[in-house]
């Protein structure tokens, strides 16, 4: 398996691409450049099975509706968000000076922590709410990686002071969840360079004393 992190849009948000040798992949926070990340897809021989949203912000799910129609593909969201998708005033869109941004609601609602599988690929789920309510955070064990969304970066944790944002709740959203996978994991966020577990446990100023 491998992973791809293709930063999209004026605020350079990353999309992840993680795809098996057969072709097929997941497609996680299309955030924008909607026709720019299909191109890339199909130069690169790769069939997506499903969309996956660490959360419904619109710097995360600006090209969702592009993908969904030219791949035919299933996008899944938590229920906390589930009316994002449609109203720019709840993804934020509404707010800046990007335009605001829609789409078709999401096919699947996920709900709490539990485990899902989509053709080879198969994820443990944690509700990791804080920099939004609904952010969920994707753990692929066979690659030891977690998509991580704006949960936890390298450094630095997701900002709390847009709507439903809750600074103490982002702080044991990562305690409870993110920093009890292994060390050794790969921390994908959703913007900047990927970091690991072990590291940002050493070393991140906003953990320390928590």
């Amino acid at each position: 398996m491998n992973w791809t992190q293709l930063p999209l849009g004026p605020l350079q948000t990353n999309c992840y691409i993680l795809s098996g040798e057969d072709g097929e992949c997941i497609v996680f926070d299309p955030g924008a450049e909607g026709e720019k990340l299909v191109q890339w897809l199909n130069e690169n021989r790769l069939q997506p099975l499903a969309v996956l949203l660490t959360h419904a912000h619109f710097d995360h799910i600006g090209a969702v509706e592009q993908v969904r129609q030219a791949f035919n593909v299933p996008v899944y969201l938590h229920k906390e968000e589930a009316e994002w998708l449609t109203d720019p005033s709840l993804n934020g869109s509404a707010r800046f000076q990007f335009g605001e941004i829609s789409s078709q609601p999401a096919d699947h609602l996920l709900d709490e922590e539990e485990s899902l599988t989509i053709g080879r690929f198969s994820f443990r789920l944690f509700h990791t709410p804080g920099h939004s309510p609904g952010s969920i955070s994707y753990f692929f064990e066979e690659g030891n990686a977690v998509f991580a969304g704006d949960t936890l970066f390298m450094g630095s944790i997701g900002r709390t002071d847009l709507p439903g944002g809750n600074h103490e709740q982002l702080l044991q959203s990562i305690h409870n969840h993110l920093l009890t996978l292994p060390e050794e994991a790969i921390v994908l966020p959703g913007h900047g360079p990927a970091t690991m577990i072990g590291d940002e446990m050493e070393r991140n100023p906003f953990l320390n004393g928590f």
